[in-house]
Order: structure tokens, then C-alpha cells, then sequence
């Protein structure tokens, strides 16, 4: 397939908390690392995908459902000659954490997916159908009715509670402060040597210890915050020229060139779904 036979739809739904949503056909296009503050989830409709996620390469092939949790880097690229098409749903924590507690009456850690790619046609038809009904516009009771009953089979299915362990050593709270100024400060020209000193660690020994715990580079979680700031100011209207001065970037081509790689749609057509 070539690569002018790339397609892109990105979009949000308002009645599911604005429930980000892509239908897509990549051939040559790669994702950077990254990751997402809420789930991703998608049904692989033709091709394949390979990705890099929790240090291991993995390929879903046509017809298998793809989780990643949130806040675990991932990358993303064809695993097929003809790259791959595929339905993704960004649903927020808060709404899994609503599908749990209209499941069973409770409340419980956020739903976390041990296996990044199963095969499951039934529930892989499921997807497709909830995502299709979101794209064309069903009524509203339709939609929620779909989101719900998917997701909470999903749930059922292939989720577990994930106590994470918590960390509490000099190290780890160093690199914590460094995440932080990172997060603070994402639109300034910071050097390796900050970041050194604000973790009180040797500049080779935060590079990897932020690598082992966040999962990117430091230079990459900069990159990172910045594209999710300037979704935030897309949705406000600013203009592209204005927003990569704004976030950091040196001009609107790197702006572009880093969005892209990450969203996976250029910030134009993202912007154009709240400024039709």
C-alpha cells in the first residue's frame, strides 16, 4: 500500500467525557516512545502492528485487541509490508473506574491489563462495532450503552488490580523531583546539569536511573509534556505558529515533526475537531 494510502481520523466524543478516538491506516509511519494519561485500546482490523512496551517487542496481528496501560511507554510501527489498520479508544481512568463501579457496586484501584495483545474475535467484533456506532453518529443512548458494555467486558475479561510498589529511596525521590521541574519548567531550555543537581546524582547516573523508572529519557519526557500541553492549548484555539513558541519548541516544523510522531495525527487536524 503506498503511503498516500495513509488515513487518519481523530476525533472526541462529548457525551463520554470526551472520549478520544482514531481510525487509522499507518504504512511507514512510527510512533516515538511515549505514553498516554489514560488507557489505550484497539481492535487490529488489516495488517499488523509491532510495538516496544514493558521491554519486550510485541506484534498484533489482524484481529487481536491491543491494551496499554497509563503512563507505560510504548512505541508503534508496521509489522506488515502494508502497514496496519486499526480502532483505538482512549478512554480515561475515570471512566473505567465508572465501568467498575456500575459492574460491582464498588470501587477499586484502577483496572490494569496484563497482556498487551490477546486474540479475541468475539470481543475484537465488539470493539470495532462500539467504535464504528461512535463514528457514525449514533444517538446517544446507543453510544453510551455500547462504551459501557464494552469496556466492562473488557474489564471482566483481561483486567486485574495492579498495587503497584512504592518506592522511597534517595534516588528515587531525586528523579521524582526531577519529573516534577520537568513538568513545571517543560517550555525552558534545561540542561543535563540541572536535572543532576536537583536529583543529587552524577549526570550519567540520572539518565539511567530516569530511564529505569519513567520509562524515556529526560529530554523525551520534556518533549513529551510539551505535546500535552500544547493539545490543551489546541482545544483553546491557538495557532499552531503561537503554541510551538509557547510549549518550547524551536519553530512550528519541529512542533509538527514531534506531534505527529507522538498524537500520530499533525496538530492541525487535531486542533480542527474542537474548531471544526
Amino acid at each position: 500500500m503506498p503511503r498516500e494510502h495513509e488515513y487518519v481520523k481523530f476525533w472526541q466524543d462529548a457525551t463520554l467525557s470526551n472520549l478520544e478516538l482514531l481510525h487509522a491506516t499507518y504504512v511507514r509511519h512510527s510512533f516515538a516512545p511515549h505514553t498516554h494519561e489514560g488507557y489505550a485500546i484497539g481492535v487490529i482490523e488489516q495488517g499488523a502492528e509491532q510495538f516496544a512496551y514493558r521491554r519486550r517487542q510485541h506484534v498484533a496481528p489482524v484481529g487481536s485487541i491491543v491494551f496499554i496501560n497509563p503512563g507505560e511507554v510504548h512505541t508503534g510501527s508496521a509489522a506488515a509490508e502494508h502497514g496496519w489498520t486499526y480502532r483505538m479508544l482512549y478512554p480515561s481512568t475515570g471512566l473505567l473506574q465508572q465501568a467498575v463501579s456500575d459492574l460491582t457496586g464498588r470501587t477499586r484501584d484502577i483496572p490494569f491489563f496484563t497482556e498487551p495483545v490477546v486474540h479475541d474475535p468475539d470481543l475484537g467484533a465488539e470493539i470495532s462495532l462500539t467504535h464504528r456506532a461512535l463514528e457514525e453518529h449514533a444517538s446517544t443512548l446507543e453510544r453510551e450503552s455500547r462504551m459501557l458494555w464494552t469496556l466492562a467486558r473488557l474489564i471482566l475479561r483481561y483486567a486485574d488490580d495492579h498495587p503497584r510498589p512504592r518506592l522511597f529511596t534517595k534516588e528515587h525521590m531525586g528523579i521524582q523531583r526531577v519529573r516534577s521541574y520537568l513538568e513545571e519548567n517543560y517550555a525552558e531550555n534545561i540542561s543535563l546539569d540541572q536535572l543532576a543537581a536537583i536529583a543529587s546524582l552524577s549526570p550519567f547516573h540520572l539518565l539511567r536511573s530516569f530511564r529505569d523508572q519513567v520509562g524515556l529519557p529526560p529530554h523525551a519526557y520534556q518533549i513529551q509534556t510539551r505535546i500535552r500541553h500544547a493539545k490543551a492549548l489546541l482545544g483553546m484555539g491557538m495557532s499552531c505558529v503561537d503554541i510551538a513558541i509557547t510549549v518550547g519548541f524551536a519553530d512550528q516544523s519541529h512542533f509538527t515533526r514531534h506531534f505527529k510522531r507522538i498524537v500520530g495525527v499533525p496538530p492541525g487536524l487535531y486542533g480542527s475537531i474542537f474548531h471544526p
